[in-house]
């Protein structure tokens, strides 16, 4: 089973270089500054190329999974088409090819004969990848491969992907917009049960280097099944912000005012009033604003917040299933908040976690996948119930039932 996770692991750094590639190369960058210019599509090329770019880190994850595993491949799920249309009228399917220059050919044909940015990108997906981890060497657990299904998000938070801000100041290490918020996003699920069993959460954009401008990422992972929960070892987050983040859940200090308000909660910046409303009074100035779904996720992963939260239905399966799989493997989880709302504690029922095999009934298009009761991501289940019980006695009792 290591076997699987490490090439997710593999394959989420590859994905992270051609991501990194596309801000960092001339001749990436520049499809990406014109397209900012003119608005979502360049007329020049055959398709908007942060898409190009979405589609061929799908299509990466998607071909060396199936060559590492034969018949994984068909089982890799994510929001892109890898069909495309040229000036020429051509229908152009987007694949992986075996070598580098009939991956330079067709992707010249996409382009529009932009040799160079075509011969750039090729490379980089060609590259050969590593990586180690200690834990992950010592993981001696087998899952069939037969009931895996998984969802990919290959560059979550597009926008701040194509705006490109590198100075964004951090809020006791939580990135408010920026590219510290674009994550990789690769979960793995149980086809039979929907629930979540690995993830792998790549951030290509931790750091910068002021002399070569170049990016460094980090790689969170983790593993739960049948009993074994394994997750990588976070490095500390606050070193260099300048303020030290930490949860009221595991210190206490005393502090009169974090007494009162236990929690800490991020949240999007389009959030209901009616939530943000509550939550200030649950957990009073300690409400972050972040963009980015799995950005938001990687914050409670990290131990950055208590909660993320999340009322409206407009992330996915493949925006969640990573991260719920690495919180299940710590003994936290994710939710659905509307049942979580209109659920009775007193009966005892279980908390009702997100599952991903089954589409949302009468749902069309990307909706069918959609997280319809919105969600809530935690470390705990014991403080979950807590923060639940508390959000509740601060919403008006409509909000409750929405």
């Amino acid at each position: 089973m290591s076997d699987i996770l490490r090439e997710l692991l593999c394959v989420s750094e590859k994905a992270a270089n051609i991501a990194r590639a596309c801000r960092q190369q001339e001749a990436l960058f520049q499809l990406l500054i014109e397209e900012k210019k003119e608005g979502e599509k360049n007329k020049k090329f055959a398709v908007d190329f942060k898409t190009l770019a979405d589609v061929l880190v799908q299509e990466v994850i998607k071909q060396n999974m199936e060559n590492k595993f034969p018949g994984l491949g068909k089982k890799i799920f994510g929001e892109e088409s890898n069909e495309f249309t040229n000036d020429l009228g051509e229908k152009i399917t987007l694949r992986l090819c075996p070598t580098e220059e009939e991956t330079v050919e067709l992707l010249s044909k996409v382009l529009n004969g932009n040799k160079l940015a075509s011969e750039t990108l090729a490379k980089v997906v060609h590259q050969e990848v590593t990586f180690t981890d200690p834990t992950l060497d010592s993981i001696k657990i087998t899952i069939p491969q037969d009931i895996l299904g998984i969802w990919v998000d290959p560059i979550d938070s597009t926008y701040q992907y194509i705006k490109g801000s590198a100075d964004i100041k951090s809020n006791q290490g939580i990135f408010p917009s920026g590219l510290q918020c674009v994550t990789i996003l690769i979960g793995v699920y149980d086809v039979q049960t929907g629930v979540p069993l690995m993830g792998v959460i790549n951030q290509p954009f931790v750091s910068q280097d002021l002399n070569t401008l170049r990016w460094k990422g980090q790689c969170y992972w983790g593993l739960s099944y049948m009993g074994t929960n394994l997750y990588s070892v976070p490095l500390s987050i606050s070193k260099g912000n300048g303020s030290e983040p930490r949860s009221q859940l595991t210190e206490n200090t005393g502090s009169e005012a974090e007494f009162s308000h236990p929690f800490s909660a991020v949240i999007s910046t389009s959030e209901k009033e009616t939530i943000k409303a509550a939550l200030s009074r649950v957990c009073g100035e300690r409400i972050f604003r972040a963009a980015g779904a799995g950005y938001k996720s990687l914050c409670v992963v990290q131990g950055l917040v208590d909660v993320y939260i999340f009322s409206e239905d407009t992330t996915f399966k493949w925006d969640s299933c990573a991260a719920h799989a690495i919180l299940r493997a710590m003994g936290g989880g994710m939710v659905d908040l509307k049942e979580c709302l209109d659920r009775n504690p007193e009966t005892g029922l279980d908390l009702p976690q997100l599952a991903y095999h089954v589409e949302n009934e009468g749902a069309s298009g990307v909706d069918r996948w959609a997280n319809k009761g919105g969600l809530i991501a935690y470390r705990s289940s014991k403080h979950l119930e807590t923060f639940l019980r508390l959000l509740i006695q601060n919403l008006a009792p409509a909000d409750t039932h929405r």
